[in-house]
């Protein structure tokens, strides 16, 4: 099972759409609106879009996706 940081799984809850691939579909979207000064979103989002594509569907339904910011 992949191990997902604290900040993974909120960006992860923030942009989640019920499936991996659209998720993935998503963040890779929200990439190409971030500036050049935006290094460490950039990062995170890199990692957690690593973590995706490395993960099964099976492995991401077993997810609780829920942000700790509600």
């Amino acid at each position: 099972m992949t191990n997902f940081t604290y900040e993974e799984v909120n960006l992860m809850a923030l942009y989640n759409t019920g499936s991996r691939e659209r998720l993935i579909e998503v963040l890779t979207e929200m990439k190409t609106y971030l500036t050049l000064s935006e290094t460490e979103l950039r990062d995170l989002t890199d990692g957690t879009l690593d973590k995706l594509i490395g993960m099964t569907d099976a492995e991401f339904d077993a997810l609780e996706l829920y942000p700790d910011f509600i």
